[in-house]
This record gives structure tokens, sequence and C-alpha cells, in this order.
């Protein structure tokens, strides 16, 4: 039988060095968080703020954060959850509700800092893909780097309308037009009406379309939220234009009330064993009293 050299023996082990529990865990790529959080080492207290964009199966989450010793501080947060105070009731994790949310964590935070008035970003939305530009005689504009997490940054993924709303929000995040929908790869060019389009819900108006006329049943179960709120195809545009423009009118954060009902329900002290015994004597008793 040919030697075999055991490679992974005592020594091996002792000088193993487990990773990061969230490395472990799957949870963070710290290659990327290293190079998103590390300061420049001549200057003091002047943190790289992150435009943080993860998703859930039923949420969008939108968050400015900076890097600390402690961990890491939220600036500023946004969720798709609050999208229905202005005006979207449907369709909360689509392309068009993550540009939502980006817009709104953006005039949040430029509202808690007091830079709301003097960066109002890119109302008209047109398609075209512009970066904030800083003022003559001004603060610069609020700079913030996209985290992705582990989402894979594909063309046209709902990560880059968080960017997307953010940027046109009036931060200045650092990108270019490749991964936007209806960029060409062949030509380089970007295609700023189907931008446009992807923005207002335009994607979903024309699926809606498609599949009432092919099959109205399952139109009919795929979008039965869209009826009960009374939306159609030609309504989704005015639905957004109109939550744009609420989101900058008003980007304050509300709390929702907490329906109370009745007294809490409050955990009873478990019994000792001498406790449990007596009751358990006590129960016998009151059988035998009522056989008598």
């Amino acid at each position: 039988m040919p030697f075999v050299k055991l490679q992974k023996n005592k020594a091996y082990f002792k000088r193993y060095q487990v990773k990061y529990r969230r490395r472990r865990e799957g949870k963070t790529d710290y290659y990327a968080r290293k190079r998103l959080i590390v300061q420049a080492k001549n200057k003091y207290n002047a943190p790289k703020y992150r435009l943080v964009v993860r998703f859930t199966n039923t949420d969008i989450i939108c968050q400015i954060v900076y890097a600390k010793i402690q961990g890491d501080i939220v600036l500023a947060a946004a969720y798709s959850h609050e999208l229905p105070r202005y005006g979207i009731k449907v369709g909360l994790t689509n392309w068009a509700a993550s540009y939502a949310t980006g817009l709104l964590v953006a005039r949040r935070v430029l509202a808690k800092i007091g830079l709301a008035d003097k960066y109002e970003g890119f109302p008209e939305i047109d398609g075209s893909v512009q970066e904030v530009e800083a003022i003559e005689d001004g603060p610069r504009p609020f700079k913030a780097f996209l985290d992705v997490g582990l989402k894979n940054t594909t063309t046209g993924s709902k990560v880059f309308a968080a960017m997307k709303g953010a940027s046109d929000g009036g931060i200045f995040v650092p990108h270019s037009e490749r991964r936007l929908p209806g960029f060409d790869s062949e030509s380089k060019e970007l295609d700023a009406e189907t931008l446009r389009s992807y923005i207002y819900g335009g994607h979903v108006a024309e699926y809606m379309r498609s599949l009432k006329e092919e099959d109205g049943e399952r139109y009919k179960a795929q979008f039965s939220r869209f009826i009960k709120a009374g939306l159609s195809a030609d309504d989704l545009e005015d639905m957004y234009a109109s939550a744009h423009k609420a989101i900058r009118a008003d980007p304050s954060f509300k709390a929702t009330e907490k329906k109370t009902e009745g007294p809490k329900r409050r955990h009873q002290t478990p019994l000792n064993a001498k406790q449990r015994k007596d009751r358990v004597r006590q129960k016998i008793e009151a059988f035998k009293r009522s056989q008598e």
C-alpha cells in the first residue's frame, strides 16, 4: 500500500483560524466590505457612506450607513412598505418601487443633514443618466457608494433602480449607465425611453396588457391586488409620477400607530416540585369527594 502523507495533522489544526462568523454564514463579502469602508489615512473622522440596498420577499430596504469600530451606524433608512403612504399601494417589490424607495431615502437623508434645498436632484425624469454636481459657493453634494451585498450585479437589476432613484433624489452616487435597463452592450448606448418606462412601471403595464389579452383568468389571479385597488395598465404611470411628487414634498418618517386590543397576556410563573405535587393531591381529593 503506497504511503499517503497526512496533510491536515495536529500541527495544521493548531494553526487553523476560522473565518468571521458572517463569512461562515455566507452573509457578508468582506473583500468588498473592506474596500467600501476604508477611510483615508490623512483624514480624521471622515467616514465613507454607503447606500445599502437589500431585498426580502415582501420588502425593499434602502439605508445610508457608515462604519465605526463599534459597528455600522444607520444615518437614514427607507422601506418600500412606506410607499402606500405616497399612493403606491401594490407592487411594492418591483423595479419602479425600488426606484421610489431609493428616491425616498435620498430626500430623507438630505433633509436630515440640511442639504435638501441646495440639492434637489433631477425632478424631470427623461431616462437620461446624470450625476449630481457640486454647486458654486456652497457645500459639496452628499456622497455615498452603492453596497449591493451578495446580490448579482446583472444588467437591469433592482439594486440599480434604487441607485438611480437615490441619484435622481440628490445624492452623488458614482455610477455609469452600463447596468441600467436599456443599455445595449454592442452599441454601448443607453435607450433613455426604456429606462424611463421602467421607472414609471411601463414594463409591468405592458405585461398586464399582454396577459389580459392572452389569458384573462391568469390575469385576474396574478394581478388581483391591482384589480382590487382599481388599477389598470393605463393608471400606473400617473400613480408613480404622483408618488414621486409626494415623496419630494414630504419625505419625513412617520411611525404607524400600534393597535392594542385588550390587556396583555402575562406568562404564569412555573410551579416548583412541591407545588405540582400539592396540585395533584388536591385534584385526587376533589375526585374522591365527587365519587362519594
